[in-house]
């Protein structure tokens, strides 16, 4: 499963630009005295993902080093006239996310070990299925823009999109999608370190309106292989909901200069 989520997590910036996966090398630190059994089992994990995106691995690299880590390097080919950038968001466009929020603090529980099984196999499952869908979803529906969420969570990579487009951003808190169990650990401030730096970077350029403290921090928190966000033309949404169902509407974008706004409730 680790070597999957990784491979999964490695190929969502190709399937961001609207590319092809063509190959993959591995990267892999492994301490010596770990039995090999699961350094075995993390590769192969990895190698299925990939041949499932249509790929192959062509080699790679290995270190010895006392913590485990495993990561992939992709190569992939894109139409230059075709490619899906993350700024080309246009005002009256519609955000949409094609999978469920809080993969950061629900294998951050798992690390402190007060995560329940059921909670943590379907993040499991959503942080292996590839992106591959969402972007045939996305390539039909002839979205304008598009960007991939991991480390920089949902609104860091939300800034991205609002700052490279030159427009601001309103998501609706109510509207998006939660793993479940997520919001259940983000109340017991089950955070990833990375969500605090998240917090101190991108906060500048993000308003909050009647929304907890607790619910900041989940949007901040930081994502394993998640899901895409799109901006997509209302006229194209139904064509992109028809393609891939379990997307959802979370918001609109609107003239502005990189800011984004979540509301508690609609305006």
């Amino acid at each position: 499963e680790f070597g999957a989520i990784a491979a999964a997590n490695a190929l969502s910036d190709i399937y961001a630009m609207g590319g092809k996966p063509l190959f993959a090398i591995n990267l892999v630190a492994f301490p010596d005295e770990l039995n090999m059994d699961y350094l075995r089992e993390i590769l192969r994990g990895g190698a299925e993902k990939v041949a499932e995106a249509g790929a192959v691995i062509a080699g790679g690299h290995s270190v010895s080093d006392k913590e485990p880590k495993y990561g992939l390097a992709v190569t992939g080919i894109v139409d230059p006239k075709n490619m899906t950038l993350k700024g080309d968001c246009k005002p009256g466009d519609l955000l949409v996310l094609t999978k469920s929020l809080g993969t950061g603090v629900i294998t951050t529980a798992l690390k402190q070990q007060v995560a329940a099984e059921k909670h943590v196999a379907p993040a499991i499952t959503s942080m292996m299925k590839l992106n591959r869908s969402a972007a045939q979803a996305a390539k039909k529906s002839k979205v304008t823009s598009l960007t991939d969420i991991t480390g920089f969570g949902l609104l860091g990579h939300a800034h991205e999109m609002a700052h490279l487009s030159q427009v601001n951003l309103k998501i609706h808190l109510k509207d998006l999608p939660w793993l479940p169990g997520a919001t259940e650990y983000g109340a017991k401030n089950t955070f990833p370190g990375g969500m605090y730096n998240n917090l101190d970077y991108f906060s500048q350029w993000v308003t909050f309106n009647g929304v907890s403290q607790m619910m900041q921090r989940m949007l901040w928190s930081p994502e394993t292989s998640g899901g895409l966000l799109a901006a997509v033309n209302p006229k194209e949404l139904s064509v992109f909901t028809k393609e891939l169902p379990e997307a959802k509407l979370i918001g609109e974008i609107l003239p502005g200069d990189g800011h984004i706004e979540v509301l508690a409730k609609s305006q």
